[in-house]
């Protein structure tokens, strides 16, 4: 065995001492000057070397400035010993503090290099934290800044395993945010524990969860809810969590792994479900995206003890301000559009539309209703329909199940795709529709001739599952331009509906001028910001958005009031709810392809707002179904 000698050891110890990084350099070199300025004093005062005899203090300031400043040397006077001994003291304090020079330069660089990296504890309380990266990411930053302008000073902190400086940068160029708002960016693994610890989820107000790990982005969401977990252990009540997942089947694991702190959007069975209510009724996805952004009116649960022992009839009538949709029980059942005798009981809460929760109120006195303007009309009842699918994505077996629980028996659905595959099978032994398949590629405009999709009732084109998101926006773009086309040579509109992926090309959608856009990518991002804001809202959104219950429709104005006459809309909720429904808003035809008027969408109008309804025009209602 080898046998370690005393300057084998000293030079380990002087090692393991000079890699503990800058401050033990520093305090090193501080130790060294200390011990060159005591020696040469101590040097100075026995030999009586001085010119001048001083104190042993007074010696070692000397040398002190010595070692600090080399032109001290040029004032000093007396023998050669005295001088050379001086000499040496200053030698030493040029080569101390030019060490000192690049210790401190190699320790600030190496500090900006950490800050650059994102990995310094984010000293925050209340913030919201997005863990993860995708293209979707600048509209869940989008509605989480509305969300919080009202707090006036509110923080996002963003984690994922991206260069920080970047992600600053993408977020600062597409982004403002309000006053008081302010980003903050980490680099690390969400799925790490570690990490975690960085963005101090403990004390956040809001956690999302967002990947675009295209291999198996749930998987990706399984493992940070997992880490997510282990960090929060022992912290009561905690933040809310919120996540997206692509598959409906790994809702059980998740909320396994969730352990009742996170909530879990099932994004294919919603955005499917919104997808088949909103292609059979045009505008649709107007009002939906005003009920799931932050920037108009908002679904809110109110408490106020006035609603105990009021009726759900009387209530939404006698609203101050905001738009009654229903009724949360004290054991937590969500009731959307309940009977209109329906009693509220002590604990029970008011869901409602509002611009905003500190906005809601009950009217002293209900606004005045009248009956002479209620019209007797019917609706026509439900006939068979035509629908063209045009492509064909993982959505599309809810969609087309979806679609089948709402039509008439009789009705026929066409799908034409380029392919077809086992992980998206087309539904067999539907209710009411017969379906035919085709092959073919309806990018090409001679397809889509032949296909006459002028004669169809409904149009649908889904998103390319086989190209890249931006690839598969320009081709679903280029379909919607031939339709366009289709529909200017023949002088006839016929309704499309389209799935935008990338909310960027949203505006592109406009300009081809698509009836509806369904922006996946957003519609997921709305409802992610507002589930995190307020988890109790996953229950009413699964509500809103199957086929049974009470769904959003748009019905003729003119088979609840009277049409060319000046109406208030309390007479319109009145009016809806002898129908067992509740108004909503409104939607003017003549304003439907007017971005400014919000293509003729008004929710949550005041009961004593007036409006004069023309033939076409529609009011916004929460019904069975579509009779």
């Amino acid at each position: 065995m080898h046998k370690i000698t005393a300057r084998e050891k000293f030079r380990y110890q002087f090692d393991a001492f000079m890699s503990r990084g800058s401050g033990a350099l520093i305090l090193g070199l501080f130790l060294v000057s200390a011990i060159i300025i005591v020696l040469a004093s101590i040097v100075v005062a026995t030999l009586d070397l001085a010119p001048e005899p001083q104190s042993m203090p007074l010696y070692m300031w000397g040398n002190l400035m010595r070692l600090i400043d080399a032109g001290t040397l040029a004032g000093d006077s007396g023998d050669w010993s005295y001088l050379m001994l001086m000499l040496l003291v200053t030698a030493g304090g040029v080569f101390i503090f030019s060490s000192l020079i690049g210790v401190l330069t190699t320790g600030l660089e190496a500090k900006l290099d950490e800050l650059r990296k994102g990995r310094s504890l984010v000293a925050e309380t209340g913030h919201s934290i997005i863990l993860g990266w995708s293209p979707h990411i600048f509209s869940v930053v989008s509605e989480l800044a509305l969300a919080n302008e009202s707090q006036g000073s509110f923080r996002i902190v963003v984690m994922a395993q991206k260069d920080k400086v970047e992600m600053e940068d993408e977020l600062r160029d597409k982004i403002k945010l309000p006053r008081g708002g302010r980003l903050v960016c980490r680099t690390g693994d969400p799925m790490d524990p570690d990490d975690l610890t960085i963005v101090n989820p403990g004390a956040a107000k809001s956690i999302l969860i967002i990947t675009n790990d295209a291999d198996d982005p749930d998987a990706a969401v399984l493992k940070t809810v997992l880490a997510l977990s282990r960090r929060l252990e022992g912290i009561t009540p905690g933040p809310h969590v919120a996540a997206v997942l692509t598959q409906d089947r790994n809702l059980s694991a998740a909320n396994i792994a969730g352990a009742g702190r996170a909530v879990f959007i099932p994004a294919g069975g919603i955005v499917a479900r919104i997808m088949a209510q909103t292609c059979r009724q045009p505008g649709l996805s107007i009002v939906i995206a005003d009920l799931l952004d932050f920037s108009g009116d908002e679904i809110y649960m109110y408490a106020h003890p006035r609603l105990a022992g009021k009726t759900y009839g009387h209530i939404a009538l006698g609203m101050g301000h905001g738009a009654a949709m229903g009724i949360r029980t004290a054991s937590g059942t969500i009731r959307i559009n309940p009977p209109a005798g329906t009693v509220f009981g002590p604990d029970d809460l008011l869901i409602c539309l509002a611009g905003d929760d500190s906005a809601i109120s009950l009217a002293e006195n209900a606004p005045p209703v009248d009956e002479t303007m209620i019209a007797s009309g019917k609706l026509r009842p439900a006939t068979p329909e035509r629908l063209l699918i045009l492509g064909w994505n993982n959505l599309g077996p809810v969609f087309l199940s979806s679609i089948d629980e709402y039509a008439a028996p009789g009705s026929e659905a066409v799908i034409v795709a380029s392919g077809f595959t086992p992980e998206a099978p087309v539904p067999e032994r539907l209710r009411a529709m017969q379906v035919t398949t085709d092959t073919a590629d309806v990018s090409d405009p001679e397809v889509l001739e032949g296909l006459s999709p002028q004669d169809f009732d409904h149009v649908m084109v889904f998103s390319d599952p086989g190209l890249p998101l931006q690839s598969a926006d320009a081709k679903t773009l280029a379909i919607l331009l031939h339709l366009r086309a289709i529909a200017d040579r023949i002088g006839r509109r016929f309704p499309i509906t389209t799935q935008i992926l990338d909310d960027r090309n949203h505006c592109l959608a406009q300009a081809a001028r698509a009836d509806d856009f369904i922006v996946s990518d957003r519609l997921l991002s709305m409802m992610l910001a507002q589930v995190s804001e307020n988890p109790q809202l996953i229950q009413v959104f699964s509500e809103l958005f199957r086929s049974e219950g009470s769904e959003l429709y748009l019905k003729s104005a003119s088979a609840y009031v009277r049409e060319d006459c000046p109406v208030t809309f309390a007479t319109v909720i009145h009016a809806a709810l002898s129908r067992g429904e509740t108004a909503l808003g409104w939607r003017i035809l003549a304003n439907a392809h007017d971005a400014d008027a919000n293509y003729g969408v008004r929710l949550n109008p005041a009961g004593s707002e007036t409006v004069t309804f023309a033939p076409g025009d529609q009011v916004i209602v929460l019904a069975e179904d579509e009779s």
